[in-house]
C-alpha cells in the first residue's frame, strides 16, 4: 500500500517538475494573486456595504427587531465593513512591501546571524528555522497590535460590546506570545524533523504526526490552555442543568463535564460549544447567553450542538481537513527542490542550492493563496451544509425521542437564534456573495425559512400518518 502511494507521489513530482526548470516569475506570481484575492474580498465588502443603509429588516424579523435596534445593528455592521476593508489593504499593503523588499531573505540570513553569534553553523537547520520563525512572528505580531487595539477599544467599545480592560488585553497578549513560543517551537521542531528523517516520504509520517497533534491539542486546550484566558466553573444546579443532563441521557451524549464559561470578562456577545474525546464529551456554555435566554431556548441551542455530535460532522470535518493536508502536502516536494523558487524571491544562491525546508514550505503556502479562496468557499458550502441538518436535528426531537415535552424545539431554537442575533447586533441583510465566502454559518433568514420548512414537512407527514 505504501509503495502504491509513494509510485502516485512520485508521477505527481514528474508531472510538477516544471517549478524547477521553467524561468517562472513566483514572486510576480506571489504578489499578482494575493492583490487579487484581497481585491476580490474589498469587492464583496462593497456589495455588501448598501445593505447597511436598509431601513427595516427582513419581513420574517420585522417583529423582532424594533426599529432602534434594528439600527444599532446597521450602524454596527458598517463600521465593521469599514474596519475590514481598510485593516484587509493595510495587512496586504504590508505583506506586499515584505515580499518586494526581499524581507524573508534578510529574516533567514539574520537568523542565520544570530546563530553564529552563539556558535551554532548551518548544518543546524532546524535552530536556524526556530530563529527564522520567531523573526517573522515578531515582525508580524507587532503591525497587528494597533489593528486590534483599535478593534477592540474603538469598535467594539462604541457598539456596547467590549468588557475587555488594557491590563487583561495586555495580559492576554503576552499569553499568547507565550503559548506561541511554547507550543509553536517544539511543533516546529518535531514537524521539520520529520521531514529530515522520513525524506522524500514524508507525506504519509507527517500526515500522521499532524494527525497526533490534532487530537493532542483536543485534549490539552480546554485543561491547559483555556482556563489561561477563562475560567470554567462547573454550570450550577437548576433547570437548565437539569434540562442539558437529560437532553444529553436521552439521545447517549457521553457527557462528562457541564461548564459556564466566563466571555462577559471580555465580551458580551454570546456562544455555546462542545469538544472532547468521542468517549468522553464536554459542553461549555457562555454566562451571556445563560444571562439573555430562558433555559428551554438555551437547551435548543445545546439541541442544535448535539445535532452536530449525532451526525459525526466533528469527525467529517476532520476527515475533509486531512484530504486537504494531504493534497498540501502532496505537491510540496516539487518546490522543495526547485532552486529557482527561493532565488525569485531573493535568497542567494547558495541558500537556493539547498532550500531550507521552513523557507520553501513557507513560500509554498503563498503561492496556494488564490487555492486556499476557492477551499474556503468550498469548506463554507460543506458547514453550512452541516448547520442546517443540526437545526434539523432539534427540529426534529420529538420523533426521534418520542418525548411531547421536544414539541416546540423548533420554535425555540428559532427565538434563541433571533434573541442571539439581536443581542449581538449581527447583521441580517447579507449579500449572497459576500456570505459564501465568508460564513460558515447559513444567515439568519436562511435558518428561520429553512426550520419553518421542516415544520411543514413534519406536520404533513404527521397528518398523512394519521
Amino acid at each position: 500500500m505504501m509503495d502504491v502511494l509513494h509510485s502516485g507521489l512520485a508521477a505527481l513530482q514528474q508531472k510538477l517538475s516544471f517549478v524547477a526548470t521553467d524561468p517562472i516569475d513566483w514572486k510576480f506570481f506571489v504578489q499578482g494573486s494575493s492583490w487579487v484575492v484581497t481585491l476580490f474580498e474589498s469587492y464583496l465588502l462593497i456589495r455588501q456595504y448598501p445593505l447597511y443603509s436598509k431601513a427595516s429588516p427582513p419581513k420574517v424579523l420585522e417583529k423582532h427587531f424594533d426599529e432602534e435596534v434594528f439600527r444599532k445593528s446597521q450602524n454596527y455592521g458598517k463600521d465593521k465593513a469599514k474596519f475590514s476593508l481598510v485593516t484587509g489593504l493595510l495587512k496586504q499593503t504590508l505583506d506586499s512591501a515584505l515580499i518586494h523588499s526581499g524581507f524573508y531573505a534578510w529574516a533567514w540570513d539574520s537568523a542565520g546571524k544570530i546563530m553564529a553569534y552563539f556558535g551554532f553553523g548551518g548544518e543546524y537547520e532546524i535552530v536556524q528555522s526556530l530563529t527564522f520563525s520567531a523573526i517573522l512572528f515578531v515582525a508580524s505580531s507587532i503591525p497587528s497590535i494597533p489593528i486590534s487595539v483599535y478593534g477592540t477599544f474603538v469598535l467594539e467599545e462604541k457598539h456596547g460590546f467590549n468588557k475587555t480592560t488594557p491590563s487583561l488585553f495586555v495580559s492576554d497578549l503576552l499569553k499568547s506570545w507565550v503559548l506561541a513560543f511554547v507550543i509553536g517551537g517544539p511543533f516546529l521542531s518535531a514537524f521539520l524533523y520529520v521531514f529530515r528523517w522520513a525524506g522524500d516520504r514524508f507525506v504519509p509520517w507527517l500526515m500522521a504526526f499532524l494527525l497526533f497533534f490534532q487530537i493532542t491539542m483536543v485534549i490539552i486546550y480546554p485543561t491547559l490552555i483555556q482556563p489561561l484566558f477563562n475560567k470554567l466553573s462547573p454550570l450550577s444546579d437548576g433547570e437548565l442543568r437539569t434540562r442539558t443532563e437529560a437532553l444529553a441521557s436521552k439521545l447517549k451524549f457521553p457527557l462528562k463535564h457541564l461548564y459556564e464559561i466566563d466571555g462577559s470578562k471580555r465580551s458580551s456577545h454570546s456562544n455555546a460549544y462542545f469538544f472532547g474525546l468521542p468517549w468522553s464529551k464536554h459542553i461549555v456554555i457562555f454566562d451571556t447567553l445563560i444571562k439573555e435566554s430562558k433555559p428551554a431556548e438555551v437547551e435548543a441551542v445545546l439541541a442544535h450542538e448535539l445535532g452536530h455530535w449525532y451526525h459525526m460532522h466533528p469527525t467529517k470535518l476532520l476527515c475533509i481537513s486531512q484530504v486537504h493536508i494531504f493534497t498540501i502536502l502532496a505537491l510540496f516536494p516539487a518546490f522543495l527542490h526547485a532552486p529557482q523558487f527561493l532565488r525569485a524571491f531573493d535568497f542567494s544562491d547558495k541558500v537556493a542550492a539547498h532550500p531550507p525546508t521552513i523557507v520553501a514550505f513557507l513560500l509554498f503556502q503563498m503561492i496556494l493563496t488564490p487555492l486556499e479562496a476557492f477551499v474556503g468557499i468550498g469548506l463554507n458550502f460543506i458547514s453550512r451544509r452541516f448547520e442546517w441538518e443540526a437545526d434539523r436535528f432539534a427540529c426534529e426531537l420529538q420523533d426521534r425521542l418520542k418525548d411531547p415535552e421536544m414539541t416546540d424545539m423548533g420554535e425555540r431554537l428559532g427565538r434563541a437564534l433571533i434573541a442571539l442575533h439581536v443581542k449581538n447586533l449581527s447583521t441580517v441583510w447579507v449579500d449572497w456573495l459576500y456570505s459564501a465566502y465568508h460564513h460558515s454559518h447559513p444567515t439568519l433568514t436562511e435558518r428561520l425559512k429553512a426550520m419553518e420548512s421542516f415544520r411543514v414537512k413534519r406536520d404533513g407527514h404527521v397528518k398523512k400518518e394519521l
